[in-house]
């Protein structure tokens, strides 16, 4: 398969993240509209899990596998749908992107927890020093630098919203884990396929016997449903079709322009501006995140 030119697959990567974070914007019209984070969850889901299998097919790529194997992507899967409904919660609760943004610190947890496990070998020292860093511009971010009144004060705003993102970071550094300790020589657009028809099913499931499946009130609520899904299932089927053609793999790091997209896009649709000292914050983690995500080993 032909590479294609690095700057295309940028310039594809910036697209695809803008995607993923329109899909958070989507989302919150949504549930300002009357849907719940349950039903996003579904929505996002199965409809995401249905354009991957049709992408699978296309490709005609082998949807097999050995009955533990399934077993554990099963088991990924359910831990996918308690991220996606911690991520969705807290969409709902604070400005998307200090949700997303919080969400974003999972790769420094997946990083210590496969140092910590002996998945991998010990982080570069460069990786290490972005850590306290990137917790410190999060800190800005979330404005709660400032002494023990002003951390209290700002957490009775955005306590519960701020320890749904955290959860959701803690779940999907431990989907990236499991996937890596249980899940090494199947194909990734396989592993996805199976992990988000798991996660859609499993809140189906838990949906209904919970009677927690509410629709959106009216039609700019069903608009902000049907676009969460279709942002992220055209953003996570393009990057599988992409990323076999990228030269570079760490060009990845690119997709972590999403929280600076969200910044915008929250400001031009939702109203939802940051201060100046936040947003600097929120360069700070993202910069910091690319410097883990492309440190030497």
């Amino acid at each position: 398969m032909t590479a294609l030119p690095r700057w295309l697959s940028v310039a594809l990567l910036l697209a695809i993240a803008a995607s993923f974070g329109s899909n958070h914007i989507a989302a919150r019209v949504a549930f300002d509209h009357g849907a719940n984070v349950m039903t996003a969850v579904v929505f996002r889901s199965i409809g995401t899990g249905l354009a991957v299998l049709g992408v699978l097919l296309a490709l005609r790529v082998p949807l097999g596998l050995p009955a533990r194997t399934l077993g554990r992507a099963l088991i990924i899967g359910l831990v996918i749908a308690a991220q996606s409904w911690f991520l969705y919660s807290s969409v709902a609760r604070l400005p998307v992107a200090l949700a997303l943004l919080t969400f974003n610190s999972y790769p420094i947890l997946y990083t210590l927890l496969a140092w910590a496990t002996g998945l991998e070998p010990r982080p570069p020292r460069a990786a290490l020093l972005a850590m306290p860093v990137a917790l410190f511009g999060l800190a800005l971010a979330l404005d709660v630098v400032g002494g023990a009144e002003r951390l209290s004060s700002r957490w009775a705003e955005i306590g519960a919203g701020a320890a749904f993102a955290v959860a959701a970071s803690i779940s999907f550094a431990l989907v990236l884990y499991l996937s890596a300790r249980w899940m090494k020589g199947v194909d990734g657009r396989v592993r996805s396929c199976y992990g988000m028809a798991g996660c859609g099913v499993t809140a189906l499931i838990a949906a209904g016997a919970t009677g927690t499946l509410v629709l959106p009130a009216d039609g700019p609520g069903w608009l902000g449903l049907a676009l969460l899904t279709l942002f992220y299932g055209s953003s996570i089927t393009a990057l599988f079709v992409l990323q076999p053609r990228m030269r570079a793999a760490s060009d990845v790091a690119v997709l972590n322009f999403e929280p600076v997209a969200v910044l915008f896009l929250a400001w031009a649709i939702l109203g939802q501006a940051l201060a100046p000292e936040q947003v600097a914050g929120a360069l700070i983690v993202i910069g910091c995140i690319v410097a883990i995500g492309t440190a030497k080993r």
